[in-house]
């Protein structure tokens, strides 16, 4: 289900917003990123992913998500859960008046993906980094940066 812009800017005011994160490793070991075009995080190199609606649940979101970033449904069963995590922004996707809180589920997937025939609504092109490379570059975003650490 989605909301009106006021009841969503309403939700992101006031509480955290619940989200999948996509961690796409190649069988080369290169991790898939795009660069985002909305706040938060706009102009930074992210993981695929996105927020689960109200009544949809984790399976239903996952198969949406990956159908919608990655261009193929996937099944929540054939990613491992990595855990949760946390991320907070100054912004939000209208503008810099309030923050935005997510709670995020972390999942890996292996796929070799073709870059060039990827969905562009959330991202303005796409690139596979080498794990030393994202942990270094300063356009990754720094929650992008939390799933390499330690491991």
């Amino acid at each position: 289900m989605f909301l009106s812009e006021n009841e969503f800017k309403s939700v992101i005011r006031n509480t955290p917003l619940i989200s999948i994160d996509l961690i796409i490793e190649n069988y080369q070991g290169q991790i898939l990123l795009g660069q985002r075009i909305n706040k938060p995080a706009q102009g930074d190199w992210f993981v695929p992913g996105g927020r689960i609606l109200k009544d949809e649940t984790f399976s239903k979101a996952f198969i949406r998500l990956t159908q919608s970033e990655l261009g193929l449904g996937v099944k929540i069963t054939d990613a491992d859960f990595i855990g949760p995590f946390e991320h907070f922004y100054k912004n939000n996707y209208l503008g810099d008046d309030f923050s935005t809180h997510y709670v995020v589920l972390g999942y890996h997937l292996k796929l070799d993906i073709d870059i060039k025939k990827l969905p562009q609504q959330q991202h303005a092109s796409y690139k596979w980094f080498n794990k030393p490379e994202l942990l270094n570059a300063d356009d990754v975003n720094y929650h992008t940066k939390l799933y390499f650490l330690n491991k």
